[in-house]
């Protein structure tokens, strides 16, 4: 199959790098934030070492169900059964499937951290871990669908392939969001000792 070179699905290496670069070094100074901000929460994190058994999977996941929801929603565009319609039912079970897979894996991520901590010696209770985790990983859920949908619309707008923007900006956005929310709701939940 022939690509018109102007459309979304041409590899044109020179326009691909020339939308990409700015766009890097923008979410690399986003990312630096949330570097920043794990920085300023050493005190907690020594104080609750079992928050920082949780931060890698905090940030991972909440990137990664960005990065599903907006593969879906760009191969949806580049086979031309989206239009963002509200009343579209797809639409809404991909939004639906994320929710769900988030609930079950920041609970999964509680108890886990719950079990460590067993083993350890380094308890927090399993209802405090599932507050901060499922606070923390639903809010974060909400916010991966909200820049998947985005940063795809926007990409299709702009005339820029989705495939090539739509994951980095989602999993960096995520990624620092996840981290301040994770931080934030840890510090508000658990008492100061």
């Amino acid at each position: 199959m022939v690509v018109p070179s102007g459309s979304l699905g041409s590899w044109d290496t020179r326009k691909i790098v020339t939308n990409m670069f700015p766009l890097l070094v923008v979410l690399s100074i986003i990312v630096l934030w949330a570097g920043i901000t794990l920085e300023d929460a050493e005190e907690l994190l020594d104080q609750y070492g079992l928050l920082a058994v949780m931060v890698p999977t905090m940030v991972d996941m909440g990137g990664n169900l960005g990065a599903i929801l907006s593969s879906r929603l760009s191969t949806r565009m580049h086979l031309g059964t989206t239009d963002f319609d509200p009343r579209d039912r797809t639409l809404w079970a991909n939004v639906g499937a994320v929710f769900g897979l988030a609930a079950t894996i920041f609970t999964a991520l509680a108890l886990g951290a719950w079990a460590i901590g067993q083993i350890i010696g380094a308890p927090l209770g399993l209802a405090d871990l599932l507050v901060i985790s499922l606070i923390s990983g639903m809010s974060v859920a909400v916010i991966a669908v909200v820049f998947s949908f985005l940063a795809t619309y926007g990409s299709y707008r702009l005339g820029i392939d989705p495939d090539d923007t739509t994951i980095p900006i989602v999993t960096n956005v995520v990624d620092v969001f996840g981290m301040v929310i994770f931080i934030g709701v840890s510090a508000w939940w658990l008492p100061a000792i």
